[in-house]
């Protein structure tokens, strides 16, 4: 009798793990190193930016916005209006048809970017978040950190399904190094861009974040975020942690859908350009009476986790706060949503725990806005691992009240995904609905009577459980799926030996896309006659080619060989 070797239960196929060969290993290291000093540049430029803007050398940067005086509110923030303006329009110009979106360059393009172009946007943000806009400072260091990956994974010649996880290593690499938080850094890149917590990804994962977190340490501070005190448990809390989670879900659906909506509203040319400069107006005159909106708003999370913050101040900053960082998204200015989504969780649970202190006293009050970050955290990036263990590691102190965290991580993310499963990562490049698009004016086709529209028609972003499950369902028939872009238009085809033959890492793992898979195909055009489309279609194997519309490019139907 044959002897079958233990494989315990958790260990990954051997086609998996053996696909990372010493060379790939060596891209993660350069890909860490690369984050690593990325990250250091940025904060580096972040600190110059913030310190001649608002005339300070020591100290925080909340602190000296709230002693400028109100003009300088203004025109700091009108100039970082201009700037992002100009911006804006030199790289839609400069680099025109070019993408720096990191989650839709992993979905829609499986990782590619254009290095130069996302290098200069990543400045752009971090300039502008340093002068006063509210969104986040971890946009640029990601996006730094995956063009790297993008650039080594091309030279490299790496699959896609290897570059796509490449880039997402090297964007929660510098996640990773800009925050201190080498393991939520990681979780980052797998939990929140690529979906998945599969254990052969986690290795090479934690070691790019490892490499970039420890090169950064080299100029940026190896200590907490948020400086806090250890918090105990107490029951007055865990009680309150069940009744506030699905408060803090519902909130964060609200959110994610304002993120969502602006993202999609973005203006695109013409006047429409100038919206940056009049939001960021806007925004200084606001900060004239509240400050506090000002930035990403790290030191007003900090000020709330140590229970300075007043109750009018947090109650404004819940309703403000969402609606400046919304603003300043749409009005199209780069940035990261990571630091503001903690704040409004700060300011939601440092809300809710006053009133709640009220009734049962004993808890320090900056233990519940703690416990509402990491609430708003999870149910906002649909990723409860990685927020536990970013909070974890944000603070350092707050494994007594671990509890309660939990709790409330769990209420949130159940709400919002019973509400709305779209996250502020992956819900503003959430593919649109894949189907054949006929133009406002369709074309007269000589065969016209032959186009079919029954077909199955995917989005090139669909996972790779997707894809298969949807050959699957076509049973024994004619098993070919028709890929959309992210604009609707036609990209090409899958046929099961596609998928059969895909990388192991994308067909395991389920890391892979369309984006993969998908294989151009000859299209036949309105303009062919009858005769030409019966002699393409003789030499097609799969006795039917699509129809595409000259020009725009959408797919139009099937024309399919007659027997």
């Amino acid at each position: 009798m044959n002897s079958v070797p233990f494989i315990q239960p958790n260990d990954a196929p051997a086609a998996v793990t053996l696909n990372f060969s010493p060379r790939f290993w060596v891209l993660i290291v350069i890909t860490g190193i690369g984050a690593g000093l990325g990250a250091s540049g940025l904060m580096a430029l972040l600190a110059w930016v913030q310190h001649h803007s608002y005339d300070y050398s020591s100290g925080d940067f909340q602190h000296a916005a709230e002693l400028v005086s109100p003009w300088r509110h203004i025109w700091i923030m009108a100039a970082a209006g201009v700037l992002a303006v100009v911006g804006i329009w030199v790289l839609k110009r400069r680099f025109r048809g070019e993408d720096s979106d990191v989650p839709r360059a992993i979905w829609f393009r499986s990782g590619r970017l254009p290095l130069l172009r996302t290098l200069l946007e990543a400045a752009l943000s971090i300039t502008i978040v340093g002068m006063g806009a509210s969104l986040g400072r971890e946009g640029a260091p990601k996006q730094v950190g995956a063009a790297i990956a993008s650039a080594l994974s091309g030279w490299a010649r790496l699959t896609r399904a290897e570059t796509r996880f490449l880039v997402a290593c090297g964007a929660g690499a510098g996640m990773g190094a800009v925050y201190n938080v080498p393991l939520g850094g990681a979780l980052f890149a797998l939990e929140i861009l690529l979906g998945t917590l599969s254990l052969p990804l986690i290795l090479p994962a934690i070691t790019a974040s490892f490499v970039a977190t420890a090169v950064s340490w080299l100029t940026l501070p190896n200590h907490a975020t948020y400086l806090v005190p250890n918090y105990a448990f107490t029951r007055g809390q865990l009680l309150w942690a069940f009744v506030f989670g699905p408060v803090a879900g519902m909130a964060s659906v609200v959110f994610v859908r304002m993120i969502i909506w602006v993202d999609g509203h973005k203006p695109r040319r013409g006047w429409t350009l100038l919206a940056p400069l009049l939001m960021f107006t806007a925004l200084g005159c606001i900060a004239i009476e509240l400050p506090q909106l000002l930035g990403n708003g790290k030191d007003v999370t900090e000020l709330a986790f140590t229970g300075q913050l007043g109750v009018p101040l947090l109650l404004a900053l819940i309703f403000l706060k969402p609606l400046a960082t919304s603003g300043c998204l749409g009005s199209g200015a780069p940035g990261g949503l990571f630091t503001p989504s903690v704040t409004i969780g700060a300011a939601l649970g440092g809300f809710f725990g006053h009133l709640w202190s009220l009734a049962w006293p004993g808890a320090p009050r900056g233990s519940y806005a703690v416990i509402g970050a990491g609430a708003v955290l999870a149910a906002t990036t649909q990723a409860p691992v990685s927020s536990i263990v970013l909070l974890l590691e944000l603070t350092h102190h707050t494994l007594g009240i671990i509890v309660p965290i939990l709790a409330a991580v769990i209420g949130a993310a159940i709400t919002s995904r019973l509400l709305d499963r779209r996250s502020l990562y992956s819900g503003p490049v959430a593919p649109l609905p894949a189907a054949v698009q006929m133009p406002a004016e369709p074309p007269r086709l000589a065969y016209q009577a032959r186009i079919c529209t029954d077909i199955e028609v995917i989005s090139i972003a669909s996972s790779y459980h997707t894809i298969t499950r949807r050959l699957l369902d076509l049973g024994h028939t004619r098993q070919i799926l028709y890929v959309l872009d992210d604009q609707g238009m036609f990209a090409g085809r899958i046929l099961p030996a596609d998928v059969m033959t895909c990388h192991p890492l994308a067909r395991t793992l389920n890391t892979g896309a369309a984006a993969d898979l998908v294989t151009p195909v000859t299209c036949l055009l309105p303009t062919m006659t009858r005769a030409d489309v019966e002699r393409r279609l003789e030499h097609e194997s799969t006795g039917e080619l699509p129809v595409v519309d000259t020009l725009g490019g959408a797919l139009l139907g099937v024309v399919r060989r007659q027997t």
